[in-house]
Order: C-alpha cells, then sequence, then structure tokens
C-alpha cells in the first residue's frame, strides 16, 4: 500500500508549523490547496528545508532590526556611525553613492525635507536601521549585492542608504530606511515581515551561490534576543564585558520550543515509516540532528522536565522514529 500521501500530509502539517508559523501574514501568496499537486509540491518544498537544516546544515542568515532615530539628531548620528563619518561608501536606493563627511550631512537633511518634516527630536520613529549578516568567511562583495536586491525587493519606494562592512570578523551590511514612503505608508516591521525578510536576503545569497537558509530559530532549538545597538557596538570595539545567556529561558521560550521538538519527532516518525530510502535516511538524520542540538533544546536545569515527554538522546530518538 502506498504511504507516500499519508506521508506527505503530515510533512505538509507539522512542516507547516516548524517552518512557517501562522504568525501574521504579509503580502504572501495564497497557499496550495492540500490535495493533489498542491500537496506533492508542499511535500518537497518542507523536503528540501528538512535537508538543509538537518543534513547540509546551511549557514543561516542574520536579518534583524537594531533600533531607529525618533528624530533627524539620531538618524544623522547613524548615518556617521555607519558610514564611519563618510570615510566609508554609503548606498542609497538609487544606487548612488555618497562620499565624504559632507555628503553624509547633506544626506542627512534630504531626508528632514524629503516628505514629512523630520523633526530634530521627535516622539515617533522616523527611519529603521537593518542589518543583515553572514558568517566570516562569505565573500563581502556577494554579501553587499544580495543586501542591495534585497533592499530593492522589500524597501521600495523608501528612501535607504545602506553601507558594507568587511572589516570585522563576519560581513554584514548596515542598512537605514526612512519610515514613511514616497507614498506617504509608514513601514512598520512585525515578527512575521522579519521572518520574511529573512528568507528573501537568504533567496538573494542563494542566486549567487552561497548555501544560506533562514530557517527560524526555534526550529534549531535556540530563541535568541536580539542585540541592542549598543552592545553590537561594544563587542565591535571590544568593550562589551557581561556575555548575555545564547538562549531565552522563560516560559514562552521553553514552550516553543517544546513544540518544535514535537513537530520535529512527528516528522522524523512519518520519515522514518516510508517505504522510500531518502525518507528513512533523512529521519536518521532529524535523530542525529536533534541529537546534537540536544544543549539548545533544554539549556537550563528547567528544562529539562521537557524530556520527560520528548527526546533528548540519540538513542531515545532513534528509538521514536521506530515506533
Amino acid at each position: 500500500m502506498d504511504q507516500t500521501p499519508n506521508i506527505d500530509g503530515v510533512l505538509v502539517q507539522w512542516g507547516d508549523r516548524l517552518f512557517y508559523p501562522g504568525n501574521r501574514i504579509v503580502k504572501v501568496k495564497p497557499q496550495p490547496r492540500l490535495d493533489g499537486g498542491g500537496l506533492r509540491d508542499r511535500a518537497v518544498a518542507i523536503r528540501q528545508r528538512i535537508e538543509a537544516t538537518v543534513v547540509r546544515r546551511a549557514t543561516q542568515v542574520m536579518v534583524k532590526v537594531t533600533g531607529g532615530g525618533r528624530g533627524i539628531q539620531a538618524i544623522a548620528a547613524h548615518f556617521r556611525y555607519i558610514s564611519k563619518n563618510g570615510r566609508l561608501d554609503s548606498e542609497n536606493e538609487q544606487g548612488e553613492t555618497i562620499r565624504g563627511k559632507d555628503a553624509v550631512h547633506e544626506l542627512a537633511d534630504e531626508w528632514r525635507y524629503g516628505g514629512s518634516l523630520i523633526d530634530e527630536v521627535g516622539y515617533r520613529r522616523e527611519a529603521f536601521n537593518i542589518m543583515l549578516s553572514m558568517p566570516r568567511g562569505t565573500d563581502p562583495l556577494i554579501v553587499q549585492k544580495a543586501a542591495r536586491e534585497f533592499a530593492q525587493t522589500e524597501l521600495t519606494d523608501h528612501k535607504y542608504v545602506m553601507v558594507l562592512h568587511d572589516h570585522q570578523a563576519n560581513p554584514h551590511v548596515h542598512i537605514s530606511v526612512r519610515a514613511e514612503s514616497i507614498r506617504g505608508r509608514r513601514l512598520n516591521p512585525r515578527k512575521a515581515d522579519l521572518h520574511r525578510w529573512r528568507e528573501t536576503f537568504a533567496e538573494k545569497l542563494r542566486g549567487y551561490g552561497v548555501a544560506a537558509e533562514a530557517t527560524r530559530q526555534v526550529a534549531r532549538g535556540q530563541s535568541r534576543s536580539p542585540d541592542a545597538l549598543w552592545r553590537l557596538k561594544a563587542g565591535e570595539e571590544g568593550r562589551l564585558k557581561k556575555v548575555r545567556p545564547v538562549n531565552k529561558t522563560g516560559a514562552q521560550a521553553r514552550a516553543n520550543r517544546a513544540d518544535a521538538l514535537g513537530s520535529w519527532v512527528q516528522i522524523g516518525k512519518a520519515l522514518a515509516g516510508s517505504g522510500n530510502a531518502k525518507d528513512v535516511q533523512l529521519a536518521t538524520s532529524i535523530a542525529a540532528f536533534l541529537h546534537d542540538q540536544s544543549a539548545t533544546w533544554a539549556p537550563t536545569k528547567s528544562d529539562r522536565g521537557l524530556a520527560r515527554d520528548v527526546p533528548f538522546s540519540a538513542p531515545r530518538v532513534d528509538l521514536m522514529l521506530r515506533r
């Protein structure tokens, strides 16, 4: 009896829960119906995400909002910071290069008067500071090209300026984007937007041959809090004295990790019961992944209680997958 349709259904059910959570949906295409070709195509996409995460352990992109200016003073200060006061080339939304201290000052004036007037010190956020990063060893110029295409896709109709930093351990691009678009709409990124931004950045990198993925942290057993800009600056300058815990340890974070781990187990069980040798091998890779990541699934003593219900060691994972 062919079990593939049932296995595909399980993959879609739990894979969507793991990789594509039902947060606030923003400008997404209609989801395919879970029957016929739609179900098969969706299951293929889930298998690809699983393989990238647990087999290839693909490099994960980082996209974070590090803050934003509530007045032109703060915005101009960020311009000076990311451009090293004009010593590094900046690039605006029209592809023009901005070079030198005076040019950076003129850019701030352009933003202030190019649309609704931005006060010296305001009460609402008039710009968002975004950082796109890849690990050491990634070609900085490819990171820059991918970031440029990301901005052209996700920040359309907004003024923005971007600067490549390749003098530190990991190449990254700082983007400062004006909150108000030329059409008067305001940017207001939420969790779902940030996840889509990561997906877009990873897609642009893959277009240049870089194996990049945007798997959610919780799907990898993690739930890190984004660092504030002052911590990022202090770390870059070697002034950061206190290291924060790698993962969140609150009740909600533990519940999210337990939910993600439960999804992995359901997926692994379905693949292990497949008549397809590749599916079975993928289930074995999931078991190894969960075993290798056991420290992040249960980072504190209070999290160890999760082990009563879900497996954390390779033998127990293998046993559950064979049930």
